[in-house]
Parts: C-alpha cells; structure tokens; sequence
C-alpha cells in the first residue's frame, strides 16, 4: 500500500508551476482537473475546485483491483460508496470517512504505467 494527499485548488495552473518549477516535483499523471506531483516516493495531489481550508483528502493506493474489495469488505461500517470504476480517471474506488469525518479514498489506477 502506497498513497497520497489531495487538496483543492482554485489555482490549480499556479499550484502546478510552482511545485514543479520551486519545488522541483515532477508531474506523476494529470487527470484535466487534477494533478498528481511526484518527489521520490511522496505524491501530492490537486483537484480543480473552490478551495477551503481543512478539505484534503487522504488516498490509499493499492496495487489490484482486489485489494480493494478487500479493504471494503474490512471497512463497510465506515465506506460512504461502494467500490466503483470511475471511468474519467481511470480508477476503481470508495469513499469513505474516517472518526473525525475526514474524507478517504480507497484507490486503484488502471492505466499500466501508474502501477505502484
């Protein structure tokens, strides 16, 4: 299991130059209105979108299909959806929350080239 951290942005072309070119991330996969940046073994994603504070959301990433049926199986008590492909981009996944109401995702990428 790997993952990342998603955040709002209302800037998302800023946020993009400025990781990239200040920080010296690299751009891991860009989905239109969300970005992956990587550095190392650290992803950090942005998502188009009306920013406030407090909103990211913490992605598990998973190597199958399967793992995360199984990861829903383990945690239906606190999944919001059920696992779904999500064909815009390029995932199977849930939702779910965690006790303080934190938003998680549950996350598996099918393009080939994104395996973990």
């Amino acid at each position: 299991m790997s993952g990342l951290i998603f955040f709002t942005s209302n800037e998302l072309e800023g946020v993009r130059k400025f990781y990239i070119e200040r920080i010296g991330m690299e751009l891991w996969h860009d989905q239109g209105p969300c970005i992956i940046l990587r550095h190392e073994s650290f992803l950090l994603g942005f998502c188009q979108g009306e920013k406030k504070e407090g909103d990211p959301c913490i992605t598990f990433l998973y190597n199958s299909r399967s793992r995360v049926d199984e990861e829903y199986e383990k945690l239906k008590d606190v999944a919001t959806t059920e696992p779904e492909l999500n064909t815009k981009f390029k995932i199977y996944h849930f939702w779910g929350k965690d006790p303080e109401g934190r938003t998680l995702e549950f996350q598996y990428f099918l393009d080939e080239h994104l395996k973990i």
